[in-house]
Parts: C-alpha cells; structure tokens; sequence
C-alpha cells in the first residue's frame, strides 16, 4: 500500500516539473511540439523547436524532477553539491532515447537538426518554487 502512494506522489511530481519545464521554454522562445509521447519502448518528456536565423532545431528534452521540503534543503542540496536530478540520465537511458527520437521523426516526417537536453528542476512545492538547470545537446 505505501508503494502506490509513493508512486503516485512520484508521478505528481515528475508532472509537475514537466509543466515546469514546458512553460521554462516556451519563455525561452521555443516551440513545444509534443508532451510525453509514448512508444512501447520509450518515452519523450518533451520535443520543442527552436527556431534561429537560418535553421530550426529541434530538442528532444528529458525531465528529471526532484522535490524538496523547503527551500532551505534546496539550497543546502545545490550548495554541498549533493545528488542532483540530471544524475539520472545515464547511458542507457539516451540508447532507449534514441529508437523513441526515431519513431517521432519518421512519424512527423521530421528532417531537422536535432538534439538531446535535460531539464533538472528542482521543486518545493510547499512554497511554490522552482528552479531549471538547463543542460543543452549532452552527448554521453
């Protein structure tokens, strides 16, 4: 019984750092284009356009939230350099990744310039704060 309310409280807070991340970039001018598309082998948290002078690109972003009781301990973690969210994006997670990107090119018959990005946002929802570390095109 605890293992579905932590569960679903984990879900509430990946949702929410999502919502986060959408709303981080389309401040930053991007175009957001999909929100967790979904294959049987991968998902996407996020796929937005940026549009340059002379080319567009388009951003594969994963999202990785943590959450904080206060904004104290969000400083504290930041500042003794602690675990932080984009810890978790790893090898194997870009390789699963990588066959989802494919499904989502072949199927909006994408030819554009592309790349992976995380969002780390760390959030203390009792105080309604957040923060994004934006880390642009990783290459692991």
């Amino acid at each position: 019984m605890k293992q579905a309310n932590k569960k679903g409280a984990k879900n509430e807070t990946g949702a929410l750092g999502e919502q986060i991340a959408v709303n981080y970039l389309i401040n930053k001018g991007f175009a957001v284009l999909d929100v967790n598309y979904l294959k049987k082998w991968g998902e996407l948290d996020i796929v937005a356009r940026e549009t340059h002078v002379n080319k567009q690109i388009i951003h594969f972003v994963e999202v990785k939230t943590v959450s904080y009781e206060t904004k104290t301990a969000l400083t504290n973690a930041v500042t003794q350099e602690t675990w932080s969210p984009e810890d978790n994006v790893h090898y194997k997670k870009i390789q699963r990744m990588n066959r989802t990107i494919e499904s989502w090119l072949l199927e909006n018959d994408c030819e554009l310039e592309w790349q992976i990005d995380i969002a780390a946002v760390r959030i203390v929802p009792r105080e309604k704060y957040a923060s994004v570390k934006y880390i642009p095109n990783i290459i692991l």
